[in-house]
């Protein structure tokens, strides 16, 4: 078992998030995984990440606040405990448009899926 306790969680800097404070909580600079890598974004009000994407899939869990999400397709809004999954290559902004702050989980793989022969 490997723990990672808050007090101790490393903070990251990724490009692009705007009054964002990233925390790993398993896997990456926090410890040994094989699979996936966990976060916790707090995002301040006006908060936000530029429309990017990445060639592997995203999972956000939102914790505390309301949390818009936007796509190509549009926006939507997540508050307390909804999640949703961002597919491959399937570009995303993340935006607190509250003047509470977000509390919001990122689950990751580890490394881009092997493409299927």
């Amino acid at each position: 078992m490997h723990i990672t306790r808050l007090a101790d969680a490393p903070t990251y800097f990724p490009p692009a998030h705007n009054d964002m404070r990233c925390l790993y909580l398993q896997g990456k600079e926090a410890g040994p995984s094989d699979q996936v890598w966990v976060a916790m974004s707090q995002i301040l009000p006006g908060g936000h990440t530029s429309l990017s994407a990445s060639p592997v899939e995203k999972m956000y869990v939102v914790l505390e606040g309301e949390l818009t999400v936007e796509t190509p397709e549009g926006e939507t809004t997540l508050g307390q405990y909804d999640s949703c999954r961002l597919a491959p290559d399937e570009a995303r902004a993340l935006k607190n448009k509250t003047n509470r702050p977000v509390m919001a989980l990122l689950i990751m793989p580890l490394a881009p899926a092997a493409p299927t022969p």
